[in-house]
């Protein structure tokens, strides 16, 4: 078996942990975005679940509760050699806050054609006038993320029918 088969498994297996906490905001009626932050050595050293609703906050996204996490979790806001694995491509505020982080490497699940900051073009992971630079890897389990979050806005527009017919 060659490393990128090994990596791969190991970013299917992270992204498993990722959804079990999109499914966790899921269940408490959050957009079903979740995220974790791996160390080096395997381990999941924070994570975080979509709470903006539950927390009045529109910072409350999935990566920004991660983030807060894990540096809280190893005393150091700086998580150097760690990898953060989410469920949805990155908005710019938490692909920014990703930087700031000094994450090594971004696995995320489903493209975001509207609100995703590399399908929009900012490409701030790359970008050489800023101080940390890091590697990006989109469309892991692309499909399980995308089904998740259908699932939830076809149900929100269910429940926002129903209450319009009654």
């Amino acid at each position: 078996m060659n490393n990128l088969s090994i990596n791969f498994s190991d970013y299917i297996w992270h992204m498993s942990s990722a959804l079990e906490r999109a499914e966790q905001a899921y269940q408490q009626n959050e957009v079903p975005v979740g995220a974790i932050i791996v160390a080096k050595a395997g381990n999941i050293i924070g994570q975080g679940f979509n709470q903006k609703e539950q927390e009045h906050d529109p910072t409350a996204h999935a990566e920004i509760i991660a983030i807060k996490d894990a540096a809280k979790n190893i005393a150091n806001w700086r998580l150097i050699d760690a990898t953060i694995y989410v469920t949805l491509e990155p908005c710019p505020m938490c692909l920014s806050a990703i930087q700031h982080a000094r994450l090594s490497k971004l696995v995320f699940g489903a493209y975001d054609s509207k609100g995703g900051s590399i399908s929009l073009g900012y490409n701030l992971y790359n970008d050489k006038r800023l101080n940390h630079s890091f590697s990006v890897i989109g469309g892991i389990e692309h499909y399980k993320c995308s089904k998740l979050l259908s699932d939830f806005f076809r149900k929100q527009r269910e429940s926002y029918q129903s209450m319009k017919l009654s």
